[in-house]
């Protein structure tokens, strides 16, 4: 295992860090407290258009794919850093155009999307003009079994027809957002493998409908969000697929690898923001006359909080490792250790940053513990829970001693 970065990830790092010090974290907190004073909140600000304009003539844009054609080149062991270091703030994804869900959408594009489908929408996602969603889990079912899925993707001459009901599809709820991937059964009686489709729809194709905005932990995270969305008999031409009927689970894979890596190194970015709160609250405060970070079992906290870091970390860069080396099919066992691993790690370190800022920690006015702690909690569901990937490793595992 090699996790040295190359002389192009370091350099790309270099200049992420130096752009988030001078330019993001001086306007995130007044960025913040401006949206929160608006009546209508599902809107994008002038400064992250700003930001975004710099950004991309700095070069730093799009540096989540592998490829030059369409991204910066860089490996995933070199986005991964970057991506740590954006996960310190909540706005620097979507200001570097790596924001999820547009990223796995763009890959599953450059993947497995025709020509004809590069051509509509790969420029204007690309260019950050548009934002995407991805529709995937379903209110009616367990969606950690999406074998289980019943929205359909139904072919009727030459058209696909889409009905059902998908929520928690991320991002839907943002202005720019204006076309899907929806995920749906397409071929009942096939391989359990072989029975669901993708398919690229317009929010504006008739039957498409938000129906509500769902909050978490009562904050709807304005302007991104997760949406409840209705697909009522939709019709589309046949040409909307992606890569065929189908294929549905094989671009689902393809997608979540390389996705999960970025989605865990984010977290870590998150988890190292936390600690520094945490350390700065509990050395500025005294409580019986010494400071809280010498009271307890508070030392155990930091010390525990550290190496747990750095353990994920490393975790993490060897799965980002092994898709570089061995691609997503010699990788299935670290993508879903990272996954099982990662956000249960910072969901822990925020807890305990809340306890040591006291009634401060529930509080969102003051920092952005509230948040972190809402983000932790939904990573550990967003591309399966925790549960599944324990599963996922478990069965590899037991695999290596199936003929001893």
């Amino acid at each position: 295992m090699d996790f040295s970065i190359s002389e192009k990830g370091q350099d790309y790092l270099r200049r992420v860090k130096a752009f988030m010090a001078e330019e993001i974290f001086p306007v995130e907190a007044q960025y913040h407290k401006e949206l929160a004073s608006l009546e209508n909140r599902w809107v994008v600000l002038p400064v992250i258009k700003e930001l975004k304009e710099k950004a991309r003539a700095r070069g730093l844009w799009n540096m989540f794919f592998p490829d030059e054609k369409y991204g910066c080149g860089l490996l995933n062991s070199d986005y991964a850093l970057i991506a740590e270091e954006t996960g310190r703030s909540f706005i620097a994804p979507e200001i570097f155009n790596c924001n999820a869900p547009d990223t796995g959408n763009m890959e599953v594009l450059i993947h497995y999307g025709s020509e004809e489908q590069k051509a509509e929408w790969l420029p204007r996602l690309l260019s950050g003009e548009i934002r995407s969603a991805f529709c995937m889990t379903e209110p009616a079912v367990a969606s950690s079994d999406a074998t289980t899925m019943e929205a359909t993707a139904v072919v009727d001459g030459d058209e696909v027809v889409l009905n059902g009901r998908k929520w928690w599809s991320t991002g839907i709820g943002h202005p720019d957002c204006k076309v899907a991937i929806f995920m749906g059964l397409s071929e009942p009686d096939a391989h359990k493998h072989r029975r669901h489709s993708m398919v690229l729809v317009p929010l504006d194709a008739p039957g498409v409908k938000i129906e509500r905005m769902l909050p978490v932990f009562g904050e709807y995270d304005e302007p991104y969000g997760h949406g409840e969305v209705l697909f009522d008999n939709v019709r589309l031409p046949k040409s909307a697929f992606i890569a065929g009927p189908g294929r549905g689970f094989e671009i689902a894979q393809g997608r979540l690898g390389p996705g999960r890596v970025h989605h865990c190194m984010r977290a870590i970015g998150a988890a190292e923001r936390t600690l520094e709160l945490l350390i700065k609250r509990a050395t500025s405060r005294e409580a019986f006359g010494r400071p809280l970070a010498k009271l307890g079992g508070n030392p155990d906290i930091i010390a525990n909080a550290r190496m747990s870091i750095e353990q994920a970390r490393l975790l993490t860069l060897k799965c980002a490792w092994a898709l570089d080396t061995k691609g997503i099919a010699g990788a299935i066992q670290e993508v879903a250790m990272i996954k099982a691993v990662v956000p249960s790690m910072l969901q822990t370190i925020v807890d305990q940053a809340i306890q040591i800022h006291g009634g401060a920690g529930v509080s969102d006015d003051d920092f952005p513990l509230t948040q972190l702690f809402a983000y932790a909690r939904v990573l550990r569901l967003a591309d399966g829970p925790d549960e599944v990937h324990r599963a996922t490793v478990a069965r590899l595992e037991l695999r290596k001693y199936k003929n001893q």
